[in-house]
């Protein structure tokens, strides 16, 4: 198998040659330090994926980004802020996920350490620094959201969008089914314990996963665990968390997208249903929706193959 991941010569600044990490890279946007990895020819028409809520750039699995390579790509991935080995946000107060998830439903202000905004505005500052003027854009979840912001604010910066198991910020159509939520706010039984937060993540991916495509269960724990040892910051997924609760509605947003999307939703998702992807897709002038009938809300191995060819479509039809 070919290295992985390369960066492109003088973008970004390498550290820990020679360790589990080499093959990353960071870059300074926005005011924080960004760690990403480039696949593929520098000169290659970009993708740049924006991964969900707490995960970090090691979830995009790398058969994923590999296949887009071969495809005649050049693929980044990047860890969020305060997920990975990205800058950490320090914010004093003490969330209170249950009464900010209250205020969000009701419409008042929810306070948050940053928006989606600040997000999609570091996404923006990586393409810079990496000296790429456009790509194409692939979010997921909640990085699906921060797709949108940044095709919405930074539209230079953006050939399409593709916005996948994401939502547009309206609890109507995007409730997740309680079981679903529950799992995903509980945490690990010993959260010190490597074992005991592979098996927490293994049980929320039973709960979100795809119905009709099972995963490998050997396999998801090895690339469970391959992100534990990485990195461990769940502090960080409740700062996330309370940005896409502050962001609140953003339906009006979406409507002022004038950049090609394509919309591409599970029909089994517990977590963000369906109905927020036919939202999401009838709000973005001249957007296209591709349901896909038994995925919920992950990259189950089977989900990967039909994702990479519906975005190489996509984004070879710009």
């Amino acid at each position: 198998m070919p290295p992985l991941a390369s960066s492109p010569d003088g973008q970004g600044t390498s550290r820990d040659a020679g360790d589990a990490h080499s093959g990353e890279s960071f870059a300074t946007a926005n005011g924080i330090e960004i760690c990403y990895q480039s696949f593929g020819d520098a000169q290659a028409p970009a993708i740049l994926l924006i991964m969900g809520l707490g995960m970090q750039l090691v979830a995009w699995p790398d058969a994923f980004c590999l296949g887009l390579v071969e495809q005649g790509f050049r693929v980044i991935r990047f860890d969020n802020r305060d997920t990975g080995r990205s800058t950490r946000i320090d914010w004093r107060p003490r969330p209170r996920l249950p009464l900010a998830i209250a205020r969000g439903l009701l419409g008042l202000p929810v306070a948050a350490p940053y928006l989606l905004a600040d997000m999609a505005d570091d996404a923006a500052g990586l393409l810079d620094a990496l000296q790429v003027p456009r790509a194409h854009i692939v979010g997921v979840s909640l990085g699906g959201m921060v797709g949108q912001c940044l095709a919405a604010r930074h539209a230079q910066q953006v050939l399409s969008l593709c916005s996948i198991m994401s939502a547009t910020g309206n609890w109507r159509t995007s409730l997740a089914k309680p079981g679903a939520l529950r799992q995903l706010l509980s945490r690990p039984a010993r959260p010190d314990c490597l074992r005991s937060q592979a098996d927490h993540l293994l049980r929320v991916f039973s709960v979100i996963g795809s119905p009709g495509f099972p995963s490998d269960v050997v396999e998801l724990r090895r690339q469970v665990e391959r992100g534990l040892r990485r990195a461990y910051h769940p502090r960080g997924q409740v700062h996330q968390l309370l940005a896409v609760i502050a962001a609140g509605d953003r339906r009006r947003e979406l409507a002022a997208i004038r950049v090609p999307t394509l919309v591409v939703h599970g029909s089994d998702d517990p977590l963000l249903p369906a109905s927020a992807g036919r939202e999401t897709a009838r709000l973005i002038p001249g957007a296209r929706l591709q349901i896909i009938e038994g995925m919920g809300h992950d990259l189950a191995p089977g989900v990967q193959a039909l994702l990479i060819a519906a975005i190489v479509e996509h984004c070879q039809s710009r």
